[in-house]
Parts: C-alpha cells; sequence; structure tokens
C-alpha cells in the first residue's frame, strides 16, 4: 500500500477480485434464522433486490479531533470485507486530508496537512485488527454481507439479533438493537484499540441510529453517532467521536 489508494480502484474492482453474484434477496435465503434478524435483514433489504458486492457512500459529519471538526467523506465498502474511507476536514484552520483503509487484509491511516505535511501514518497488526473491526461494524450499510452463509445469527430476545462473523480471520460479534419494524435503533461489538492510548485491547464500541433511508431496495442508516466504552457513561463524556450523515448510497 506505498501508493495512495483511490475509490475508483477499489468501486471498479476486476471480476476476479469478488465473484459476481446475480443473486437477489429472498425469504428463503433467512427463513431458519431467529426471528429478530429475519426481521432486521427484511426491513434492510426489499425482497428482489440483487444481493450488492459493494457500496460507494457520500457522507459529511463531525470528527473529534482536538475538539468537534467538520469533515466532507466518500468511502467504498465491499463484502471481501476491503474498505476505503477518504475525509476532508480542517486542524487550527488549515486543511486536512486523509484517509483510512483496509485493503488485501492490511489496514492502513494516512493523514496530511495541506495535502503536503504528514501528521499521522499507521499501519500494522494492530492497526489492521482495528479496521476490520470498523468494517465489521460498518456491515450495517452493506447488510448484503451479512446474508452471506457463513454468517451464524442467535437471538438472546425479542430486541436483539446477534451475528458472528469472521473478516480476515478475524471474528467479531455485532449485536443489534433492532425495533419493533425491524430497524436497527443501537450496533454494539468489541473492537480493537486503544482509545485512551498505551496497550491495544478489545473495547466496547458502537453507536445510535438516529434516521434512516431507503437507496434501490436498501435501508439502511443515515444518521449515526458512535464511539468506544459504548454502553456506559464514558460514551456520552469521552468516547464518542464520530457523527455522521448519509448523503448519497450507491450499490453494486
Amino acid at each position: 500500500m506505498s501508493q495512495k489508494p483511490s475509490l475508483d480502484e477499489l468501486w471498479n474492482f476486476a471480476p476476479d477480485a469478488v465473484p459476481p453474484s446475480e443473486a437477489v434477496f429472498n425469504l428463503t435465503l433467512i427463513e431458519n434464522l431467529p426471528e429478530p434478524a429475519r426481521r432486521y435483514l427484511t426491513h434492510a433489504i426489499a425482497p428482489g433486490t440483487p444481493l450488492a458486492l459493494a457500496v460507494r457512500l457520500q457522507m459529511h459529519g463531525k470528527f473529534r479531533l482536538k475538539g468537534w471538526r467538520s469533515f466532507t467523506a466518500e468511502q467504498v465498502i465491499r463484502r471481501d470485507g476491503e474498505m476505503l474511507w477518504c475525509a476532508d476536514m480542517s486542524l487550527y484552520g488549515l486543511p486536512m486530508r486523509g484517509f483510512d483503509a483496509l485493503l488485501k487484509g492490511q489496514g492502513k491511516m494516512q493523514w496530511k496537512l495541506l495535502n503536503l505535511f504528514p501528521l499521522v501514518t499507521a499501519e500494522g497488526t494492530e492497526v489492521t485488527r482495528s479496521a476490520i473491526g470498523r468494517v465489521a461494524g460498518e456491515t450495517v450499510w452493506l447488510p448484503s454481507l451479512l446474508c452471506a452463509k457463513d454468517v451464524k445469527w442467535t437471538s438472546p430476545d425479542a430486541s436483539h439479533a446477534h451475528a458472528e462473523f469472521s473478516l480476515f480471520e478475524e471474528k467479531t460479534e455485532l449485536m443489534l438493537t433492532i425495533g419493533e419494524a425491524g430497524q436497527p435503533e443501537q450496533i454494539r461489538y468489541k473492537r480493537w484499540g486503544n482509545p485512551e492510548g498505551g496497550e491495544f485491547r478489545y473495547t466496547d464500541f458502537g453507536g445510535i441510529v438516529e434516521e434512516e433511508q431507503t437507496f434501490n431496495g436498501y435501508t439502511i442508516p443515515t444518521r449515526m453517532r458512535a464511539g468506544w466504552h459504548f454502553g456506559t457513561e464514558r460514551f456520552e463524556t469521552e468516547g464518542e467521536f464520530f457523527r455522521v450523515t448519509l448523503d448519497k448510497a450507491i450499490f453494486r
């Protein structure tokens, strides 16, 4: 990943990068799942909708970095787990541009001031595991990934659905709080990271869904608040760092 990754290259993947799929969503795919999981998936994907291999998102919001800073971003997420998020924001009144990526199973982040001076460059095992956790949580933006045969669904009660799956050999249990109509209200899981600095470890991570919208048969969250220490008082005081609104979503 020596060169700056390209959203277009990730979006226009070669045919052999991800096996092409002509499958469409139907109730037989989920007939053996727990009721809350069926309720969520039938809410998220309309019957007859092609099971997308990727989604391309445009978004804006606020990111907490020495205070809350506005950003605009574009992101591609693929069903094979690859992801690229490219964003623009400002720091001390100067433009800052960068990306977070998970490509070919390797995580990397890079941020520059004035698009010239490096501020953050990070990669390696810890960054990769954290990036895999990010993609796992953002599968609610590509719910076709959660229809895969290797996703194991369980349900502790009528309001929660748990999805267990692996991305690049990293296991995740995604815990969704599901409303009566099947809408996801909260997302929670253990993500690898070091929010206080020091050693990396699994820490509660999650988000609150505040709005959703339908794009070409997919109903996905369009306004969310997310961060570390989800489910505790620390989320509101120090853990929340990402507030996002989706402006556009394209599936393919």
